[in-house]
């Protein structure tokens, strides 16, 4: 037995748009900008997740002084996951965190996380996306490339060379450009013929 999904954004977001994705949930999910309110429920996301040891904690602080920074999937009032996008530098952002509760995986929520965030990204004047990873796969089934840890000197310099896990801790560094970023640098060649 399968239903369609609606999944939906806000408004208020750059790129709100009604979805269909299978699953089986009573109400759809609507994909938004995350308000410092939503902390609690986000910071209960990720340390569950933590606790796999997927990912680095984050304290509720934190995530509340950069809410406008996170997109989150709410089913109804609860937070079903969730995604922060960081600038590294003025060229290069970081997807960070990106959850999604057990009850709702497999249904598409992260595909719609990571879209939402590379619009956003895109629409920010970014040229590329990076994430580190356990997971290379899921970001290469999304036009992100495995590359070396050095080709990000941005993150290395800003986190992990004072992280504990420094050299050891076992994720893959993917990235991907952007479209906008990707249609400037054709528009300059084509130009310079």
């Amino acid at each position: 037995m399968s239903a369609a999904l609606a999944i939906t954004r806000q408004r208020n977001s750059p790129g709100w748009a009604v979805r269909s994705a299978p699953a089986m949930f009573r109400q759809p999910v609507v994909i938004r900008a995350a308000r410092p309110a939503d902390a609690d429920a986000i910071h209960q996301l990720i340390v569950e997740h933590a606790a796999e040891g997927r990912l680095l904690a984050r304290t509720v602080d934190e995530i509340a002084g950069h809410a406008d920074r996170f997109v989150v999937a709410c089913q109804g009032t609860v937070i079903v996951g969730c995604v922060d996008l960081t600038p590294l530098s003025s060229a290069t952002a970081e997807i960070r965190s990106l959850v999604v509760d057990r009850s709702a995986r497999s249904n598409g929520v992260g595909r719609l996380l990571l879209d939402e965030l590379t619009v956003r990204a895109d629409q920010a004047g970014f040229d590329m996306l990076c994430a580190f990873t356990h997971s290379p796969g899921y970001f290469v089934h999304s036009g992100f490339s495995v590359v070396p840890h050095a080709w990000i000197p941005e993150k290395i310099t800003r986190d992990c060379r004072g992280c504990a896990q420094f050299r050891a801790c076992g994720q893959y560094a993917v990235v991907r450009p952007l479209a906008l970023a990707t249609s400037r640098i054709q528009g300059v060649c084509s130009a310079n013929g």
